[in-house]
Parts: C-alpha cells; structure tokens; sequence
C-alpha cells in the first residue's frame, strides 16, 4: 500500500513500513494530488480532511492522531465507506500533567496554596476528569460542568455553567470543538461567559482555539486574573494582540509529550490493521521512549510539590519560546508558530521521573505520588551528604 501520513506523527515511518511505503508531509501541505495513487490517509489536525481533499482518489482509510476530529468529515468518509479511527484519550495524561503545571504557576503568582482555591472546569471528559483527580489530589475544591454528562447520567456532581463559574477562582476548558447542535462549543468563552466569572479569576485554555471569541474576550479580560493560552483562535497565524493578554501562553503542546504521541501512533496502527485484517509486526514497548528514569533530588526543597513538576516539565520555557514570535517579520509569524510544535522538545511525562524527598516530606511525598512520579526517601544519612542533586 501507499501511505501518505503527517510528518508530525511520532514513528509513523516506524510503525506503517510494515503496511506498504510511507510518505510524510507537512500536515498544513497535504493535498489531492498527493492522495492520487495512495491506499490510506495519516493526520494530525493541520490537515482538513473533506470531500475536496479526498474526493476522486483510491484513499480507503483515514486516521487522525488525535483526540479531537473536528478537522475531519466524518458524515463524508462514512457516506464514500471510508474508514476511519482516531486517538481519543491518547494525550489526555499530558494535557492533564500541563494544566497541573500551570496551576501550581497561578498559585505561586498569586501567592495563594491550592487549598485556598476552587478550580471549574468546564467538560469532564478523557482530559477533564484527569484534570479533577490531580487539582483535588493538589488539595483544590472543583466544581464539574458537563451538560452532556448531566443529561446522561443525572449525577449532582456536574453543576450548572452560572454556579461553576461564580464559585471558581480558577477556570479551565476542557470541550470539544462543537459548532452546532444541542451543545455548542463554538465560541462558547465570549464576553458574556467572562463577564459571570469571579473578578480576578483565572483562565485556563487548553482545548480548542475556536471555543474562545477572542475579540469579546479582549473586550473584558480586564476583570480577569492569570490567562493562560495554549491554543488560539486561529492558529498558525495567532493573535500577538491576544497574545500579549496572557500572563502564560504556550504554542498548542500541551497534549506534546512523547508518551501522548506514541499512544496516539499506537491507537491509529491497531485500527489500521484492523481495518486491513493484517497483523502488525510494530511493538510501541520497544522504542525510544521507554528508557530510564530520571531522578530529581528535592529533599531539601521549600515547596517540593512545585519544584518536582517545575523541573519535570517547565510551563514557563516554553511560554519563553513562543515569546520570541514578537520579533519574528509579520509574514514568518505562521511559520514560527508551526516549527515551535513540529520541532517540540521530547517531553516526558511524570512517570519517567524518580523525585528524591526527605523523611520529613511524607505529606508533599503522598501528593506527588498520586501524580504519577515515583518517590523515594532519602535517609537522614543521605540528607546530611554533600553530594549534588541530580
């Protein structure tokens, strides 16, 4: 077979070369006459999947890395008996792992403990529920809004939109793209919604772009606290001016940590192969990304908590890099933008990490453990050593 795949997608060349010849692209380049000749479709969200890309070609199977398909015309592929598979959950760990980077970043900002806050988040899904486990385990009150899951299961623990947002000092977006139907997405941040959240709040947005109005939103951001920005309203050509609102922003990789990547390879090959009945002879257990554990020594930290996810991932390096688009040409902007994902750094998610905390952190040592590092104790020998940490 011929495969046409996004370049973006982690060993896609790897995992398909048993399957036929891959050929990689820019996501943002792929086009019909590329398809001409080609027996299966690749993507990640860069790539508009319809019928004026696929319509007159042999492509018999789509696959998008990626949680959301809102890029992607489902009704279509169905109707011209296109397969189709996604990777829905696959980065949903790393998005969680982000949002719990940024938070503890709003609480050393605004000099508040996690204890002291209420965190709303909006949609309770793969992402958002991951997000609820690891602000209560930070010791946060969460309120819950999810109309679908409501109407569905019609448990109390999902609150209306008004209660969620006069009760939250903290914000965060977890929804899929939706444009129309009995619950739309689209845009659903306006100046309306801000104008009911809490003076001072913060905002979290790390779902879709188009959710949020940018120009109602800049209308009256004014009243908010902390924004951070991970996705934009019309990427690749962000807005500096919404840009330069956001006390934290960050070039859509929240979901780009490598375990994210290589679960969503793996989801999109095993529906590849099952939809071809072949049998796949690519096992993710044997690449790159299962290597050692690092180890970070924070038995001597002040605040632990926040020193082991700082030095496991750091929010604020890559707002840094997305910063320097200030004094890239106008006309490089969407480039810029684009090679900060598609170049991302290797990001490993906190499993990958062995934190090293003294026998006097036990309550820090129980909340980073229920974020997935792993911990172990020093002994008083070891502490009183000069040895350097790690």
């Amino acid at each position: 077979m011929k495969i046409i795949a996004d370049q973006n997608i982690y060993q896609v060349s790897e995992a398909f070369s048993d399957m036929g010849t891959v050929v990689t692209a820019p996501g943002y380049k792929i086009d019909r006459e590329m398809l001409m000749g080609a027996d299966m479709l690749l993507t990640r969200s860069a790539t508009q999947v319809n019928k004026e890309l696929l319509e007159g070609t042999p492509v018999k199977f789509v696959a998008s890395a990626t949680i959301g398909v809102d890029h992607v015309d489902t009704e279509y592929l169905r109707d011209n008996c296109i397969g189709f598979a996604h990777a829905p959950g696959s980065n949903a760990e790393s998005v969680a792992e982000y949002v719990t980077a940024a938070l503890l970043e709003i609480c050393v900002k605004s000099e508040r403990k996690p204890s002291d806050l209420t965190l709303g988040i909006i949609g309770a899904g793969n992402v958002g529920s991951r997000v609820y486990r690891r602000a209560r385990s930070l010791g946060m009150e969460c309120v819950l809004n999810d109309p679908p899951k409501k109407a569905l299961t019609g448990n109390e623990i999902y609150r209306p939109l008004d209660e969620t947002l006069e009760r939250s000092d903290i914000i965060s977006i977890h929804v899929p793209l939706i444009e129309n139907g009995e619950n739309p997405t689209h845009h659903i941040v306006n100046a309306e919604f801000v104008s009911r959240m809490k003076q001072g709040a913060a905002f979290i947005n790390t779902s879709r772009g188009k959710v949020l109005d940018e120009k109602g939103f800049r209308t009256v951001c004014s009243r908010l606290g902390i924004i951070v920005f991970d996705v934009f309203e019309n990427e690749p050509a962000i807005s500096l001016e919404t840009l330069r609102l956001a006390d934290i922003a960050t070039p859509h990789i929240a979901g780009h940590s490598l375990d994210g990547k290589l679960r969503g390879t793996d989801m999109i090959y095993a529906s590849a192969n099952a939809f071809f009945f072949k049998r796949g002879s690519w096992d993710s257990e044997k690449c790159e990304l299962h290597l050692q554990k690092k180890t970070i020594d924070i038995s001597k930290s002040k605040d632990p908590v926040y020193e082991g996810i700082k030095r496991a991932y750091s929010i604020m390096k890559d707002d840094e890099k997305l910063r320097h688009i200030y004094s890239v040409p106008e006309d490089e902007q969407m480039k810029f933008f684009e090679q900060l994902r598609s170049g991302y750094a290797k990001r490993l998610e906190f499993t990958h990490f062995k934190l090293l905390v003294s026998e006097h952190q036990s309550k820090e040592a129980a909340i980073l453990k229920d974020l997935r590092f792993e911990i172990e104790v020093k002994t008083a020998a070891a502490q009183d050593s000069t040895a350097k940490p790690v």
